[in-house]
């Protein structure tokens, strides 16, 4: 009988992450003429629109979810609380022998909870992760849902020794409550090598890539640490807008901080913003640029997986081995020191330090994982 995995998502960063997972089942039971794993997909429909999400699931085939929850646009109490009702009918009607979770969102909380409280296993990719700041949203979903998960899937070595000294458990050893850690290296890694092979950019892309010559920096920002507090985030676009002076910053912009720039009259006449964009239009333009202004942490390692510069706009990241080998730079959100790390860009083609991120195969492996375990 095959084993039923129930994978609950809801922002772009995990559909990235989901569609490697989804595409080893397929091929897991391909290979086997038979279903080793039946996935059920919840969507939670926290990012809800076609620029932050169903473009997301064509690209990538991602295969359509059975069910939407279409949660979305509310404080993150009233978001989770909806979410964690929405769960626990969707997973008492599944009856899945685990759910998969990813990374740090609302919907990762909510689904780590509801498992747990349905006594539930539930595997969590990209365990392991601190940025050790307790203001930041994000780090309080991943702490929690870390201790209610039963498999913990590692992107780094970093990662694992967070969880050891938390004191969830050393690598591949069961503790008390039956938590294994284990070191499967990153499915971005897996995700960038498998589609910029494939990536075709849209004409709107094409365009605005020769239009600027291949000569531009490419940004995003969106982490509520800058979008709420409108001197951060004043800042940040100041120093990006002179920095466009002499070479364009394209911004992907976020509805939230699009709403959030508009309502404060933050205006800037160099910088060029466009409308969200699809994952292969996103690996184009990041093969392209010249370097990364961000505050996103998969945008982080995308960066470093495609040979790119990164200049995170945080206090700090989570992915430190980044800034250890000089591979991102930290600045937050001084105005000076964005600016004077476009220095830092000015050879963008960096070496990828070998298995930093695992050997691409992370992916298998975790399926793999998943077939070998008895919940």
């Amino acid at each position: 009988m095959a084993k039923k995995v129930a994978t609950i998502l809801g922002a772009r960063p995990q559909f990235i992450k989901a569609a490697v997972i989804s595409r080893m089942i397929s091929k897991l039971n391909s290979e086997n003429q038979s279903e080793q794993i039946e996935e059920i997909i919840i969507h939670s429909g926290q990012h809800y629109d076609i620029g932050m999400s169903q473009i997301f699931f064509d690209e990538l085939q991602i295969p359509k979810p059975d069910y939407f929850l279409d949660v979305n646009g509310s404080s993150h109490a009233v978001m989770t609380g909806m979410m964690l009702m929405k769960i626990e009918k969707c997973l008492t009607e599944i009856n899945p022998d685990i759910v998969l979770i990813y990374g740090d969102t609302n919907t990762t909380l909510a689904g780590a909870l509801t498992a747990a409280k349905l006594n539930i296993p539930v595997a969590h990719v990209e365990a392991g992760l601190r940025s050790f700041n307790r203001n930041m949203p994000e780090e309080i979903n991943r702490i929690l849902a870390d201790k209610v998960s039963t498999l913990l899937f590692c992107p780094t070595t970093t990662a694992v020794n967070n969880l050891n000294s938390e004191g969830i458990g050393l690598e591949n050893e069961k503790t008390l409550y039956g938590q294994q850690v284990i070191l499967s290296g990153d499915v971005m890694f897996d995700s960038v090598l498998y589609y910029e092979k494939i990536a075709r950019p849209s004409e709107q892309i094409r365009k605005l890539i020769e239009e600027h010559k291949g000569n531009f920096y490419l940004s995003t920002i969106h982490r509520a640490e800058n979008t709420n507090d409108i001197n951060r985030l004043r800042n940040i676009i100041e120093a990006l807008e002179e920095i466009s002076k002499n070479t364009t910053v394209i911004i992907p912009l976020h509805p939230r901080t699009k709403k959030i720039i508009n309502d404060n009259k933050i205006r800037s006449n160099n910088i060029k913003y466009i409308e969200p964009i699809g994952y292969f239009d996103l690996l184009t333009l990041l093969s392209k640029c010249n370097g990364v202004f961000t505050d996103s942490g998969g945008l982080q390692k995308e960066s470093y997986f495609m040979k790119k510069i990164c200049i995170i706009l945080r206090d700090e990241t989570e992915w430190i081995e980044l800034v250890r080998n000089k591979a991102a730079f930290l600045v937050g959100a001084d105005m000076e020191q964005i600016i004077s790390a476009e220095k830092n860009l000015g050879s963008p083609n960096i070496e990828t330090a070998t298995g930093l991120f695992g050997d691409g195969k992370a992916g298998e492996k975790i399926v793999q994982t998943l077939i070998s375990n008895d919940f």
